[in-house]
Order: C-alpha cells, then sequence, then structure tokens
C-alpha cells in the first residue's frame, strides 16, 4: 500500500462494513465491534465527527479485506 490512504470519517467506513456484510455485534466504549458470516472481525472507533487516522484505515482495511480505493 504506497499510495495515500483516504481520510474519512467512521461512518463513511461503517456504511461500507455493513454493506460487505459485516455486522455489529457489540460495543465496546467507542470502539464498535463488526463480524461478518466468515467470523472475520474488525473494530472501528466511532468518535463522532472525527476523521481516521490512516493507520487506523490501514488496518481496518487490511482486516476486512477491502481496499483503500472503496473508501475514497
Amino acid at each position: 500500500m504506497s499510495e495515500k490512504l483516504p481520510r474519512v470519517p467512521a461512518e463513511r467506513v461503517i456504511a461500507l462494513l455493513k454493506k460487505k456484510g459485516f455486522s455489529c455485534v457489540r460495543q465496546s466504549g467507542s470502539h464498535k465491534i463488526f463480524r461478518n458470516n466468515a467470523g472475520i472481525r474488525v473494530t472501528v472507533p466511532d468518535h463522532a465527527g472525527k476523521i481516521l487516522h490512516p493507520k487506523i484505515v490501514k488496518q481496518i482495511c487490511r482486516d476486512a479485506g477491502i481496499s483503500p480505493e472503496e473508501l475514497g
């Protein structure tokens, strides 16, 4: 991943995860834990209106198996 990662809010990441078949199974404070039918787990920090750090976006993309272009 040498390209620049998009700067996105948590709401956009959550919407894409739901579209890809993930559902929120629980929440611990401001962190929402999503899981799909294959058992893949992804944690998204959901702080209202905040932009996610690029390292967090990179980890979410890696865990969920999505490309950064899908977020942009």
